[in-house]
């Protein structure tokens, strides 16, 4: 159909998207900085001050702020075509450093937070399940990757990207709930923190489905 063969549609498109994943990524920057220089007692921390004198619990907050700005703005990098076909050894840094820092730091740091997540169990067991399928699939996108599975890499990148996202849809989710429903904080909570995540994950798992039927015609 021409609506797909519209270069000027297209463009606005990405623009519309990439200037969506700037402007949160800016707000993102700006929750970052409020934790520099190192400071224990602002923001978030303030209600988590029954573990932040633990060391691990320190370092596992600050190295995911710290790095997730870089994941963020690396994966963003991964997905225009432009890049991916003119710019292959950009597109492989970006990809390298998206990847070695989930899989090492960004990843198993939020792990560390979500054992400690408030909402007890409900959202602890959340935030638990979305840093190991995080870590799974940046894992299995680099396998695919370097096997020279392109089709298989693309689909796990966008189930990686979709929870990387997560850090604004779920700020996102929870601004819309209590501006409509003003629940409880920890029944938001409760709700968000699947949310969050879950919602992103649906909407990769429909792009990768129509994506395979696309390829399947042609």
């Amino acid at each position: 159909m021409f609506i797909h063969k519209n270069p000027l549609l297209k463009a606005s498109r990405y623009i519309i998207w990439y200037g969506f994943l700037l402007f949160f990524g800016y707000l993102m920057l700006l929750i970052t900085l409020q934790y520099i220089p190192y400071n224990t007692d602002v923001a978030f921390l303030r209600i988590k001050q029954d573990v932040v004198h633990f060391w691990f619990y320190r370092v596992a907050f600050f190295s995911h702020v710290y790095t997730g700005m870089f994941v963020l703005m690396s994966g963003m990098l991964q997905f225009p075509a432009l890049l991916r076909n003119r710019y292959r050894v950009f597109h492989r840094w970006c990809g390298w450093i998206y990847a070695i820092l989930i899989i090492f730091i960004t990843g198993p740091s939020g792990l560390v937070m979500g054992i400690f997540g408030n909402g007890g169990w409900i959202s602890q067991t959340a935030f638990c399940t979305l840093a190991m399928l995080w870590v799974f699939f940046t894992w299995k996108a680099v396998v695919a990757a370097a096997s020279g599975n392109i089709s298989s890499h693309r689909n796990w990148m966008y189930r990686s990207y979709a929870l990387t996202l997560s850090a604004i849809s779920l700020r996102l989710w929870k601004w819309l709930f209590v501006l409509i429903f003003q629940p409880r904080p920890m029944d938001v909570y409760h709700i968000v923190s699947w949310l969050g995540w879950g919602g992103n994950l649906l909407i990769a798992e429909i792009l990768i489905y129509y994506a395979s039927k696309k390829n399947t015609k042609n």
